[in-house]
């Protein structure tokens, strides 16, 4: 029973990390090659232009600054788990702005001039 579980387990790790979100603004070339769609030159170019210029704010911002990204590539990219700009910082916080302010005002802090 133990080796079955195990076995489960081993095949359901692959396919896990199938689902992880990439964040174009931390990724690195190899974890963008693991989108089916980006490609070495577009990889290196996406962090070229990152490094250069800063993060992304959001999809229109990237296919704007790298050539090759429409609209209809970033839609399969975004299916796939790419986080862009805001959503892709709200992933990494893990939470949204609103607890962050409702945890402000349990602390007794003044947020938003209210009192």
């Amino acid at each position: 029973m133990l080796k079955k579980i195990v076995v489960l387990l081993a095949l359901l790790v692959p396919v896990w990390g199938a689902w992880a979100a990439v964040d174009v603004n931390t990724a690195t070339e190899a974890q963008l090659q693991d989108l089916k769609g980006i490609g070495p030159s577009t990889a290196r170019a996406i962090v070229k232009e990152r490094t250069d210029r800063g993060p992304y704010k959001d999809a229109d911002d990237l296919s704007s600054r790298v050539k090759g990204l429409g609209a209809k590539s970033l839609s399969k990219l975004e299916a796939q788990g790419l986080a862009i700009g805001e959503a892709s910082d709200a992933a990494a916080k893990g939470k949204s702005a609103a607890p962050a302010e409702s945890d402000a005002r349990a602390a007794g802090k003044n947020v938003g001039g209210k009192k």
